[in-house]
């Protein structure tokens, strides 16, 4: 994909963006392949006036951006153009501009696909039904047994469940209390909940053994080793933590992005100078 010269500027767009680290992981790479781009984190609450974010997209000066909670189910909606697993998921946290339209991608589901989608998994347990979830199930069509959706939020719970079943995939939506329950019979947990950021959050589904031979995937990445990844590693689980879902996901933009293949390497190097300093 080519961008026109005027076209310099990412942006990552959520009601936290200046919270996450991806400004300190892009902005390197992009120095290291000299191409002048930058990426400038936008702090956009929910209920914002999208509009106008939409609008401010198009400029010429814009390549595109990433998106997060809790605009992910936003920006898939608004796109001009859309794969088909992106329509399915109903998410997406890449929009990239070409001329007058946007185009939505996610790569959130392009990682969970490269770490997950190898193999069957029995038993499925989400924990959150936000976009991340939404992602993480469609990436995994045709690997999935049942699933089991817990969330504090019973209408999310169920229309992710809604989304099961259109899929083929049986399963149920438990209250939130009951997702410790559900995870004693995990063969594959998703941590999808923000439940970890915190230095004092114990494991996502609570203080349950877990089956041997559990598989534990977690979307949190921070400073410290998350209370989940933690009890997986108690436990003797195999896991992926949230910092190799940030360089999944972030390798996956590469080629969307139209950026030599050696910009996953400067990523890799990037994510390990951040790592280090944290």
């Amino acid at each position: 994909m080519s961008h026109s010269i005027n076209a310099t500027q990412l942006f990552i767009i959520g009601s936290h963006a200046s919270q996450t680290m991806s400004p300190d992981l892009w902005n390197p790479v992009f120095e290291a392949l000299g191409n002048h781009w930058s990426y400038e984190p936008r702090d956009v609450p929910a209920h914002s006036r999208m509009q106008e974010i939409r609008n401010s997209l198009l400029s010429t000066e814009v390549i595109g951006a990433n998106v997060t909670m809790p605009h992910k189910q936003w920006a898939a909606g608004i796109a001009d153009e859309r794969s088909e697993q992106v329509s399915l998921s109903g998410a997406a946290n890449l929009l990239i501009r070409q001329g007058g339209k946007l185009h939505a991608y996610n790569t959130d589901l392009i990682a969970v696909a490269t770490k997950l989608a190898t193999r069957m998994h029995d038993h499925v347990v989400f924990l959150g039904a936000g976009g991340a979830a939404r992602a993480a199930l469609v990436a995994l069509q045709g690997h999935i047994g049942t699933v089991t959706i817990a969330d504090r939020d019973q209408e999310a719970a169920n229309q992710l469940l809604s989304l099961a079943t259109h899929m083929g995939v049986p399963g149920k939506s438990v209250d939130w209390p009951r997702a410790s329950q559900a995870a004693a019979q995990a063969s594959l947990i998703i941590n999808a909940t923000p439940i970890g950021k915190h230095a004092e959050d114990g494991a996502a589904w609570g203080t349950t053994q877990l089956l041997p031979g559990t598989y534990v995937y977690d979307f949190v990445y921070s400073a410290h080793t998350t209370g989940t990844i933690k009890a997986a590693i108690e436990q003797g689980l195999e896991y992926s933590d949230g910092w190799e879902h940030l360089l999944l996901q972030a390798e996956a933009m590469v080629p969307l992005l139209g950026l030599p293949e050696q910009g996953k390497t400067q990523l890799q190097h990037s994510l390990q100078r951040i790592r280090d300093n944290n």
